[in-house]
């Protein structure tokens, strides 16, 4: 299944630990070209296969995919620090 979402982040966990596709690849015993689907969004992994690379990653799974929560609806309060 396409879908121009970006719905993982694998690629970008992927550059935060200085990992490459190729490392990735290996890994979890599949293809490059793989891989670079799951890392341009053009496929998804299936969720087991999504907890395996968080595990080869060493990050919680959740790291691994965009958030649903938009920002915008997100409130935040100031407490002061002399009421915490």
């Amino acid at each position: 299944m396409t879908n121009n979402k970006s719905l993982n982040r694998i690629k970008v966990v992927l550059a935060e630990k200085q990992r490459t596709n190729k490392w990735l690849a290996e890994q979890l015993d599949k293809g490059e070209a793989t891989i670079s689907k799951w890392c341009t969004n053009r496929t998804q992994p299936s969720l087991e296969t999504l907890v395996e690379i968080a595990n080869v990653l060493q990050v919680d799974v959740k790291e691994l995919l965009q958030s649903t929560v938009k920002e915008s609806h997100m409130v935040y309060i100031k407490v002061p620090k002399d009421e915490l």
